[in-house]
């Protein structure tokens, strides 16, 4: 069996909401996934349109605090109970609000985790 395959990854599901300029906004379903045996320092959003977005764990860790950008990705506290995070392309800009507690606690989970020892 190879180290990734013993990797303790995390997978979990949490629902955003996309925000438009629309009346309404629209819920979608996101994998919130950290595999340490691939890349310790990154967590990735999965889209069921197969986007995948892969960031800097500390980047997300920041954005629950306060406003937190990286290259692509802006993250921030909404109010006391929301987080948004923001992906940019060079075709537009995507913005998903979350409940901090979902991210939080899938936080929690990715460092309770450590990556696997290679032989």
């Amino acid at each position: 069996m190879t180290a990734a395959a013993q990797s303790p990854a995390v997978e979990e599901h949490a629902k955003g909401l996309i925000i438009t300029d629309a009346p309404l906004s629209r819920a979608v379903p996101v994998s919130l996934r950290y595999d340490p045996g691939t890349d310790p320092a990154a967590v990735r959003f999965a889209f069921p349109s197969g986007t995948e977005w892969s960031f800097p764990r500390e980047l997300l860790e920041s954005g629950l605090r306060a406003p937190a950008h990286r290259e692509s990705i802006d993250i921030w506290p909404c109010g006391r109970v929301q987080t948004v995070v923001e992906f940019h392309t060079d075709d537009g800009v995507a913005v998903v609000q979350f409940d901090t507690s979902a991210l939080t606690r899938f936080l929690k989970h990715t460092y309770a985790v450590r990556a696997p020892i290679e032989a």
